[in-house]
């Protein structure tokens, strides 16, 4: 038997990007765990949004935060040491993000560098986020407890992207774009703490004789360098029915459906063949 990896985004992928609803998924998640897959939650979420999302679905495997912020590994996961984390309540924890007050200030930098109004997270009221998201304010609350990635939007001037990049590098930084916000973060992705994983997970097979292979499923850039790891990457359907024109793979697999409906199509019909 194989074992099977399967690395998700949340929002806009695994959870409807209106209702956060992984309703629709439902099928394709009773079939993982009747294969005995690993479903690893990867998203630009926080620990504490994650957490409560992971209790509904009943996943206790490692878990990765804020655009690959950092990875939380239930203890007990692997059998030997894992290099650079340090232990966090019930979690190994590996921190591979850039603190989230070095982030703000340099956010501050870079609105002046491109001459425009920059706001992040930190800038924004618990009213505006729960605007601009959709969350309850619960929710929205939760999403606002920023450890290695800011999320921001920019109001007003059009900014070249290669520009925004640009001011970015100059700090030893990088931006992405998510399904509603840009994302400022340090030399950290959802595909290097993907691979950290997936190199975990392949020390311990080659130990229990098994086979690997894996999966990813994302729907914009920041899942690029996630969908760039795996063996199988799967991209689903925006809300309105295009793909993300920026990721581009010789081997993608693009979801019919949107969202959690791609999501549970792709999987139902890649699953049998794995």
């Amino acid at each position: 038997m194989r074992r099977i990896l399967i690395f998700s985004d949340l929002d806009g992928s695994l959870l409807d990007a209106t209702t956060y609803s992984y309703e629709v998924a439902s099928e394709a998640l009773a079939a993982i765990e009747h294969r005995r897959a690993t479903l690893i939650l990867v998203s630009s979420k926080t620990r504490a949004e994650m957490e409560p999302i992971r209790r509904c679905l009943g996943n206790h495997h490692p878990f990765i935060v804020e655009n690959g912020g950092a990875i939380y590994i239930p203890h007990g996961t692997f059998p030997f040491p894992l290099e650079g984390s340090r232990s966090r309540n019930h979690s190994q924890v590996l921190q591979l993000g850039t603190p989230y007050a070095t982030l703000r200030a340099a956010l501050k930098e870079i609105g002046q560098d491109i001459g425009c109004r920059v706001r992040g997270f930190g800038d924004l009221s618990l009213a505006e986020v729960v605007q601009l998201t959709g969350m309850s304010a619960g929710e929205a609350q939760l999403a606002m407890l920023r450890e290695y990635d800011e999320p921001f939007v920019m109001d007003g001037a059009v900014v070249a992207w290669q520009d925004l990049l640009a001011a970015a590098d100059r700090r030893g930084l990088c931006c992405t774009r998510g399904g509603r916000f840009y994302h400022l973060m340090g030399a950290n992705d959802k595909g290097i703490a993907s691979r950290r994983l997936i190199d975990w997970y392949r020390r311990l097979v080659q130990e229990e004789g098994q086979p690997l292979v894996t999966v990813a499923l994302g729907d914009s850039l920041n899942d690029l360098p996630m969908l760039e790891v795996v063996d199988y990457p799967i991209l689903v359907q925006k809300p309105n029915g295009s793909y993300d024109p920026d990721v581009h793979l010789p081997h993608l697999i693009r979801a019919d459906g949107v969202g959690p409906v791609g999501w549970n199509c792709s999987l139902m019909a890649l699953l049998p063949t794995l």
